[in-house]
């Protein structure tokens, strides 16, 4: 591919660039994506590398004395129509200039370094942008500390699923469980003392491992790490982690507000590593089959797989993580005409379709018949490469 993601840091430099660099490039690795594809850009190299006709996201980093520079540079980006995110620390009026005040910022803290790393991936599509997480509980036992997670992780723009809040009356309880959980990134399972007592509790562990989605496991005071949960990141809970030591009430116990940012915190992380190990699972299982099956197939460094028809011809295949949503359609489009040195015939986006809801998996077989993207199931890979 001819282009490259460049990543823009203007403004005030502190120390706070290097760690939101470092985690880029080892967030890159985790996902197995080749770092010669990023650029780095400070403001002394702006004029010599930036390059207009390139995937471009900017970081302004604010000046708490109110001596803002790279004004002009910034002017020319929002003019290109690239993506500017002030951070500030204290005052957003008093750290950010006034060109900058339709953005919407971001107050900057040691926790939030995921994030930001995690925006900017998501701008250039290398990390689905929709945010969801799934808190796993025992509602006689945890309902107060699962509630406060919810509205906690909502606050940090995670689409929050919690049984009592995000099920419609008249939707099929569990279908619709199962269904929202196979699109989650990152489950957050409260483990309190009876948890595995429940069924659901004990068929969403499972689920989870089945899935590979990743597991951020509080583990209550005087409990024990449950082990079912391969894919498991735990925090062991002790009573100072609760407002006055209660932990064992279902409808007073609540976390305190540093250990409620340490979640929201670990879940931002483990929310791009899970994603690459389920990518890495979808494209491992359809590469053994193709190759089964007499096909040539070859991963790209931007993580989708090609299948060369000969004369230059090429058809791709496009790992989806989750349910594919209508702006997987459009990004796999875009990419059939980024890849310029060969003719791209087909496009397909492969997805898991274990525990999809029917009613979706029908809408999704309607829009192969009229999209130039089309959908293949996992439970269909073998299938599908043998007639094709």
């Amino acid at each position: 591919m001819e282009y490259r993601y460049q990543v823009l840091i203007l403004g005030n430099y502190t120390g706070v660039e290097k760690e939101i660099v470092e985690l880029l490039i080892q967030k890159i690795g985790e996902l197995k994506l080749q770092k010669e594809f990023y650029e780095i850009i400070y403001s002394i190299d702006f004029d010599s590398s930036y390059r207009g006709n390139q995937p471009t996201y900017c970081i302004y980093l604010g000046y708490q004395d109110g001596n803002f520079k790279d004004v002009e540079k910034v002017s020319k980006l929002l003019i290109e129509g690239n993506i500017v995110l002030p951070i500030f620390y204290e005052s957003f009026s008093k750290e950010i200039p006034k060109i900058l005040e339709n953005q919407n910022g971001l107050k900057y803290e040691a926790s939030q370094k995921d994030k930001v790393v995690n925006l900017i991936l998501e701008s250039f599509g290398n990390l689905r942008n929709t945010r969801k997480i799934f808190v796993s509980y025992r509602r006689d036992e945890s309902s107060s500390v699962a509630i406060q997670l919810y509205e906690a992780l909502e606050r940090n723009n995670f689409d929050v699923f919690l049984d009592t809040h995000s099920i419609k009356q008249g939707e099929p309880f569990q279908e619709e469980l199962w269904h929202r959980m196979t699109d989650c990134d990152v489950i957050v399972l409260l483990n309190t003392e009876n948890f595995l007592e429940s069924r659901w509790c004990k068929e969403e562990i499972a689920e989870a491992n089945v899935k590979q989605i990743g597991v951020l496991q509080l583990i209550w005071p005087n409990h024990n790490l449950e082990e079912m949960a391969e894919v498991c990141f735990p925090i062991k809970l002790t009573n100072d982690n609760f407002i006055h030591g209660t932990f064992s009430d279902k409808n007073l116990s609540k976390l305190t507000d540093d250990t409620v940012k340490q979640i929201v915190q670990q879940a931002e992380s483990l929310r791009a590593r899970n994603l690459a190990s389920r990518q890495d699972s979808l494209i491992t299982n359809f590469i053994s089959i193709a190759h089964k099956c007499g096909k040539l197939m070859t991963i790209q460094p931007q993580r989708f797989i090609t299948e060369d028809l000969g004369n230059k011809k090429r058809r791709i295949f496009i790992p989806s993580v989750g349910i594919p949503l209508s702006t997987d359609y459009n990004q796999s489009s875009e990419l059939k005409r980024e890849i310029k040195e060969y003719s791209v015939d087909e496009v397909y986006l492969i997805y898991d379709d274990v525990r999809i809801r029917e009613k979706w998996l029908r809408h999704l077989d309607y829009l192969n018949e009229y999209l130039d993207v089309e959908t293949i199931k996992k439970q269909e890979f073998e299938l599908w490469l043998q007639k094709n």
